[in-house]
């Protein structure tokens, strides 16, 4: 090399390159260095900004282009000028040197002059253009500037002139005037133009801390598609969203830039679905099909980026001997600082571009998966899901999705880390010789020992994923129904079980953070003890240590910390990767609705037939499962007419549910034919529990159809809904809650029916929708609906109530799961008493075990209904998650800390204050042992390098401990005495033996401290979610609570601690080496300041932004997760309407935006990653300057400089990864914050009473409302107005009144859910405001309207705090017909499944019906229990109550009239208001009352 520059230059070979000749700066250096590389640079990032995106649309070009176009044209054309005159008439080089430079200087300013060209239109309003097009022509300039200097020093403008010399000069300031020019022209573009918009993507270039430019918020094309090179590598395409997030604009999800094309969720998904090739989804091979070619190919970035990491340490091995040799010039260590320099910064941009690459790959799989178990749960068959429970489902879309996408991470490091290792043992190999092996050994003696810790890392991982699943179950099952559980003040109860599986998740993640303790203590302790165990090895072999094999051995072994490290945290990647797949795959494994051959496609053989059953079995479980006991449908025959009205009657749990389901396809058929006309356009369905989509009213109408006002006029008008119209602030505007929890039972009922009507299908399955309604209200529902506006549709109507269903064409009377009968009304109705009478003994609840018949895939879903209420209007601003802005707050990290106990936390600070004191101490003592070998005379190195020996003879290595000193072949003329070797080595052990001792503290410490904390934190978000009042969970989606309790929580268990590890290390870290540095490298000093100042300045730019981008994924994830539990609750009229294809594409949509959110935090990362990079090769250029310039001046003391340049070198990748842990620890903490938010500011319920009553109060039952008003929430309509009544002991009350009069809320003001505005509420004479909360509800008893089961057995279901006997238990189960089923599915431990599944909705009520029996409560409240239930059960069970009830208080609101007809006395509700309460009686009598309007309606 020294001979091809010397003949470059025509220099001397040893001295190829001279810096500094005769006073002034070397002409070849010059040319070669301070003008042909900047050039080169202009040249390529003139020719990145070529390929930018470009608009197509024509514009006026800005005459400040227009002048930096021709300028560059014209500087072109001058440096071409120059070049010729210098191969004719070479001036101090060669011609060749002229004929480089000046060709160089050429080629960049026309590639210049063509990439403005290019960006022409994209820049036409706006005369700046990229900073990044300016920024290198300064760089020009130095170099100029020092030829003209050189020119006149030559006394080219004295006599004589010299023609040449002059005229070259002349071009030369003709070359600086135009660059002069230039420059001016961007500058005063900048205060001349300010554009209002930008029209490239590439518009980013102004106002970042780096490279900035002006902002579009309204760019339509796709983030980083069309970008540059340059924007690419540097990410200049986000500088717009940063600046905006600095500025405090990153609000909402819509403020984030759009995905690049190509990662688009739907053509993701599109690309993926289209590389299965069978039926089953086999999710493995199909991922490997969708990207494994591309995922390989980011393998060779990997690879360069590792061989790039190698070449570094050998620059830097020829620059350190360079400073220790006095014979080599002084450009040969120049030469080697611009290969260290060129090493570092392709290093930085490979690693830096893989990461990126490999974090768009993970969204992509990411979005594969989580649609596919979307696609999964909305397509596969109903009777295979009723095998995952949603708990399960939702952790298959979190936890799983988010393993299976980060093995991305781990499979490239699987192969790079070996490889690094192997090369690592070569070089000690070189060193030591077989030595080495001895400390190898040890290693491998390790292995089993990591192996058995990664086996319990599984272990325990996969128990952690099962405890979760089940509290999340839990949680998922008790906040669907929160108010029951305050009703029976439940809270207690509920919060043992949640705890006590969260002490059972604990017990693994304390196992899992106590597996990472030891490995930390391990892989801290490695290193030692290979390097004693090597040592001794090489003493025993019968060889002499040395300073040099010593240290140089010790560089190696520091080497090896980055594989070892990291090698068991990628194999665990993998391992979970592999659980989660497994999972999965699980999942996958379901068959899919197949309805070409579940219907018949044949023509029925009467073309008027809307549907033909013929010999059809229909089952709840798989036909290839046992199904033993499980209810079985057999229809021999049925034919239904198009047009005809079908009533189906039977007894609770006969099947009639279960036939609707038939006949949707959420059955598995066996033989026969099912015949169903236009069944692909889907049906008219309304199910028996209505389900309602967090949306408008309009919305949950419209169902996804186009707007038709006068039919949305005419369904409103047929299902009853004006009234309630007109009441609510909003109209159809206003948002129910999730699952309709605002609106009460009868509104849910006729909203749902509104929505299958409106649907216009040919045939309609109508499943009970009467029951929740009065009887006025269900007149008009028959009259206007069902025989009105749908008169000439297929009709097939389940319901109890056989009084209206006179006008029926045909009725069919159903039993065991059979048709009985089939007929006229006339002639079926009188069969349905006489069946009815036989059931009543016990023996037609054939509905025995395990699958219900009454719509089990809807109750197997989170649902929070409202007991009745009126509607609760919820404005589409309280519909949305607020969002904490600005810094985390530091009441948020004082939570954290009190969370992990103050003594704990300071134990953990002063664990690693002396940890990193004893390791820097350690490397203080290694550089004052190389310092005394310097200066002792004994130890005369003697370098002898072959060429075949080169990379092994000399190679210097530095460790993130500390300074590795140059590898060579050394051949000693004294070697060290054993004496000093001994001593040195004895107190380097000591000093790592305390160093290993404090690392074990902090590691097990942290890890106590962190599982302390997770238990604390639970502990409170548990406890004031319990007391949140119900008006919270009346306005909060039940995902938005659940995101609390998996994902934030997730994130506080191993997310936060793992990360917040690295942080404190980091930080201490930083302290150590600032003072280190300080004391052994003061030059560095002044290099430091200024890059402190640009730190802080780029963190602070950037953190804005990550914190709000983290907050932003995390709300966006909510909506996924509630639109999921959403589809899963109502997935049965999705798949009866034939609405799955919408409902995925609305999938899709959420999961677009939140991928846009995580894209966007990604990018922001590697933004900031690829800035400290560059910083940090600036600083080792810097680096390498000061050690040349101290080999020339021979100062310093090597030890000492040695170690401040091992820690300097370092100190770039510590900053750099404290800022982004920093930044990750504060977006983790956003979880904390989360938490903290609902631990602190939910609205709690007054617990504590001023009043203490007696053990059996209330004694007699007496219930008082005085002028009593109730508000739910301020700005609404009073929901109770001035209510005043008395009811005496042991008082028989049926309330009545229109849906949303009023009658629920009573129930609610009376159990204090709500507290009231005005008035007071009086119980035996006490007002219940100044009671215990718990007392007063635990003295009451309700039946509430929704049939509320919990997973557990029906024992644990009906006395959950063990205060009654099984023989108790039996008796009530007796009394409410249950006994029979009930022993028949196990006997009171039977398990009753997810929310109930095992029962129909009617068994429910009756086990809810049960459970209230079992109370011995003075009063007794029922809320519509039992209107799912036929009317003959529903008898014998008012006469139950009676009985059992005799003597006591009880309020019964109902809507079947004769339910109260025989009440004591009734009272009628109207708009919140007592409009009447007298005797029935005397209401009957008379005609002006509305309680004889109801009478008369027909519904008795």
């Amino acid at each position: 090399m020294e001979n091809a520059l010397a003949q470059l230059c025509g220099s001397q070979p040893t001295d190829p390159l001279p810096v500094w000749m005769k006073g002034h700066i070397g002409i070849c250096f010059n040319q070669l260095v301070l003008s042909s590389i900047p050039n080169l640079i202009f040249a390529l990032t003139s020719a990145c900004h070529a390929g930018a995106h470009r608009r197509s649309s024509r514009c006026l070009l800005n005459p400040l282009w227009v002048c930096r176009m021709a300028v560059s044209f014209i500087i072109s054309l001058l440096s071409l000028t120059d070049m010729v005159l210098g191969c004719l008439f070479p001036w101090q080089v060669p011609y060749t040197m002229e004929m480089l430079c000046g060709g160089v200087a050429c080629l960049s300013w026309i590639t210049h002059f063509l990439a403005l060209l290019s960006l022409r239109k994209s820049w036409c309003t706006q005369s700046r253009g990229p900073i990044t097009l300016m920024l290198p022509v300064l760089l020009l300039i130095p170099s100029l500037v020092i030829t003209l200097v050189g020119f006149i020093q030559e006394g080219t403008t004295s006599k004589p002139l010299q023609p040449v010399l002059l005229s070259r000069f002349s071009l030369l300031c003709l070359r600086l005037c135009c660059i002069i020019v230039y420059v001016g022209a961007f500058l005063v573009g900048f205060r001349w133009f300010r554009p209002s918009y930008s029209l490239s993507i590439n518009a980013d270039d102004d106002q970042s801390p780096l490279l900035t430019s002006f902002y579009t918020p309204e760019r339509q094309h796709p983030t980083e598609d069309g970008e540059s090179w340059l924007s690419r590598f540097f990410y200049f395409w986000l500088n717009p969203l940063l600046r905006q997030g600095a500025q405090g604009g990153l609000k909402h999800s819509g403020d984030v830039l759009h995905l690049p094309h190509y990662l688009g969720t739907a053509r993701i998904c599109q690309h993926f679905q289209s590389k299965c090739s069978s039926t089953i989804l086999r999710l493995l091979p199909t991922l490997h099909a969708s990207f494994g070619a591309h995922y390989y190919a980011l393998g060779l970035l990997k690879l360069g980026a590792v061989i790039l990491a190698f070449l570094g340490p050998l620059l830097l091995n020829l620059l350190v001997n360079f400073m220790e040799s006095a014979e080599e010039p002084l450009s040969s260590g120049i030469l080697y600082t611009l290969g260290l320099f060129t090493s570092c910064f392709l290093g930085a941009l490979l690693q830096n571009q893989y990461t990126h690459e490999v974090n768009k790959l993970i969204l992509a799989v990411r979005a594969s998966v989580l649609t596919s178990v979307y696609r999964k749960a909305l397509r596969g068959i109903g009777t295979g899901l009723a095998g995952f429970s949603k708990g399960e489902i939702v952790n298959f879309m979190s936890t799983d999705a988010d393993r299976i996408s980060n093995f991305c991470r781990s499979f490239h490091e699987v192969w790079s880390l070996p490889l690094q290792f192997s090369v690592t043992l070569y070089l000690l190999y070189l060193q030591v010789g077989v030595a080495f092996l001895g400390g190898l050994g040890l290693a491998l003696l390790l292995l089993p020992i990591n192996k058995v810790i990664a086996n319990r890392i599984v272990v325990n991982n996969s128990d952690l994923l099962k405890h979760k699943d089940a509290r999340v179950k839990l949680m998922t099952e008790l906040l669907s129904g929160m108010r029951v559980v305050k009703f029976y003040t439940w809270e207690k109860h509920f919060a043992q079980a949640v705890t006590s599986l969260r002490e059972k998740e604990l017990r693994s993640l304390r196992a899992l953070k106590m597996l990472d303790a030891v490995c930390v203590y391990l892989w801290a302790a490695l290193p030692v003890l290979i390097s004693i165990i090597t040592f001794i090895t090489y003493v025993l072999l019968g060889h002499q240590l040395t300073a040099a094999k010593v240290f140089t051995a010790l560089a190696l072994v520091g080497m090896l910390i980055l594989p070892l490290n990291n090698f068991p945290w990628v194999l665990n990647g993998v391992l979970e990767a592999k659980v989660s797949l497994d999972r999965i795959q699980l999942f996958m494994n379901l068959p899919e609705q197949d309805l070409l051959n579940y219907y018949s496609q044949e023509p029925p053989v009467d073309l008027s037939s809307a549907l033909e059953l013929h010999n059809t079995a229909f089952s709840w479980v798989p036909e290839e499962s046992e199904n033993s006991g499980s209810l079985q449908l057999f229809i021999k025959g049925l034919s239904v007419h198009k047009g005809a009205l079908v009533g189906v009657v039977g007894k609770v749990g006969c099947g009639k549910s279960s036939l609707l389901a038939a006949l949707t396809g959420e059955l598995s058929r066996s033989g026969g034919k099912l015949f169903a006309s236009h069944q692909e356009l889907g049906f008219g369905f309304a199910a028996q529990e209505p389900w309602i989509q967090f949306a408008t009213i309009r919305e949950n109408i419209l169902f996804g159809k186009e707007f038709n006002e006068k039919l949305y006029q005419d369904v409103v008008e047929a299902c009853a809904l004006n009234d309630d119209l007109s009441i609510l602030p909003s109209g159809d505007q206003t948002e129910v809650g999730e699952n309709g929890v605002t609106l009460s039972g009868g509104q849910k009922a006729r909203l749902a029916l509104a929505r299958a009507v409106y649907q216009d299908k040919d045939m309609y399955l109508l499943d009970d929708p009467l029951a929740a309604v009065d009887a006025d209200v269900a007149a008009h529902l028959m009259d206007k609906c069902i025989l009105g506006i749908l008169k000439n549709k297929t009709r097939i109507l389940c319901t109890h109530r056989t009084e209206l269903l006179d006008k029926a064409d045909i009725l069919v009377l159903m039993e065991g799961g059979k048709i009985m009968s089939t007929g006229t009304p006339d002639k079926i109705l009188p069969l349905v008493e006489s069946s009815q009478n036989r059931g009543s003994r016990g023996q037609t609840q054939k509905n025995h075990v395990f699958y219900p018949d009454e719509q089990s895939l809807e109750e197997d879903e989170k649902e929070v209904e409202n007991q009745g209420n009126p509607a609760q209007p919820i404005t589409a601003q309280m519909g949305q998650e607020e969002k904490q802005e600005g810094a985390v707050a530091l009441q948020v990290y004082w939570a954290y800390w009190k969370a992990v106990g103050g003594c704990l936390a300071g134990s953990v600070l002063l664990a690693l204050f002396m940890m990193q004191a004893s390791r820097n101490i350690s490397d203080w003592w290694l550089s004052h042992w190389i310092s005394s070998l310097q200066d002792s005379p004994r130890n005369v190195s003697l370098t002898n390098i072959t060429p075949s020996f080169f990379p092994s003879a000399s190679l210097l290595l530095f460790s993130q401990g500390g300074l590795v000193s140059p590898i060579t072949l050394v051949h000693s003329a004294d070697n060290n005495s054993s004496l000093d070797i001994t001593f040195y080595l004895s107190v380097y052990g000591g000093i790592a033996v305390a160093n290993s001792v404090f690392t074990a503290l902090r590691a097990f410490l942290f890890a106590f401290g962190t599982v302390h904390a997770a238990v604390i934190v639970h502990r409170r978000l548990l406890s004031s979610v319990l007391m949140a009042t119900v008006t919270f969970f009346d306005s909060t989606p039940m995902g938005r609570i659940i995101n609390r309790f998996s994902s934030d929580l997730y994130c506080v268990d191993d997310s936060l601690p793992f990360i917040l590890n690295i942080f404190l290390a980091l930080m201490f870290g930083l302290l150590g080496m600032l003072i280190m540095i300080s004391y052994g490298l003061p030059w560095i000093l002044p290099i430091l300041l200024p890059l402190c100042l640009l730190y802080y300045y780029l963190q602070r730019f950037y953190r804005h932004s990550s914190r709000e981008l983290k907050r932003l994924q995390s709300i966006t994830l909510s909506p996924i997760y509630t639109h999921f539990s959403e589809t899963l609750t109502g997935l049965t009229t999705i798949r009866a309407t034939r609405h799955a294809d919408r409902f995925e594409a609305e999938c899709l949509s959420r999961l677009e935006v939140n991928q846009r959110c995580m894209f966007a935090s990604n990018s922001a990362v590697q933004w900031l990653d690829i800035r400290l990079q560059m910083i940090g090769v600036i600083v080792v250029a810097a680096i390498s300057i000061i050690a040349i310039i101290q080999h020339q001046k021979k100062s310093g003391d090597p030890g000492l400089v040695g170690l401040a340049l091992s820690y300097a070198l370092s100190i770039t990748g510590i900053l750099s990864g404290l800022i982004s842990s920093f930044t990750q620890t504060e977006a983790m903490m956003v979880s904390v914050e989360r938490t903290e938010e609902y631990s602190t500011t939910l609205p709690s319920e007054p617990t504590e009473g001023s009043l203490q009553v007696e053990s059996d109060w209330p004694s007699k039952g007496h219930i008082e409302f005085r002028n009593v008003v109730l508000c739910y929430r301020p700005g609404l309509p009073n929901a109770l107005d001035s209510v005043s009544f008395t009811i005496s002991p042991g008082e028989k009350i049926g309330i009545v009144g229109r849906t949303g009069s009023g009658k629920s809320t009573l129930f609610l003001a009376l159990f204090r859910m709500m507290e009231l505005k005005l008035g007071n509420i009086l119980i035996d004479n006490i007002p219940a405001c100044q009671l215990n909360l718990e007392l007063l509800r635990s003295r009451l008893a309700i039946i509430p309207q929704d049939a509320f089961l919990f997973s557990g057995s029906v024992r644990v279901n009906l006395d959950p705090l063990s205060h009654h006997t099984d023989v108790e238990i039996l008796e009530v189960l007796v009394q409410c017909h249950l006994q029979e089923v009930v022993m028949r599915i196990g006997g009171l431990d039977a398990d009753v499944g997810d929310r109930g599944k095992n029962f129909s909705l009617g068994q429910r009520q009756l086990l809810c019906l049960a459970r209230a029996l079992l109370t011995h409560a003075k009063i007794l409240c029922i809320d519509e229990a039992t209107a799912s239930v036929d009317h003959q059960t529903d008898e014998l069970l008012q006469k139950t109550i009676r009985e059992r009830f005799r003597g006591r208080t009880v309020l019964t609101i109902a809507h079947r009239l004769n339910t109260i007809m025989d009440s004591d006395r009734v009272l009628v509700m109207h708009a919140g208001k007592v409009a009447e309460l007298d005797s029935p009686a005397n209401l009957s009598k008379r005609e002006d009352s509305n309680f004889y309007r109801l009478i008369h309606s027909g519904q008795l």
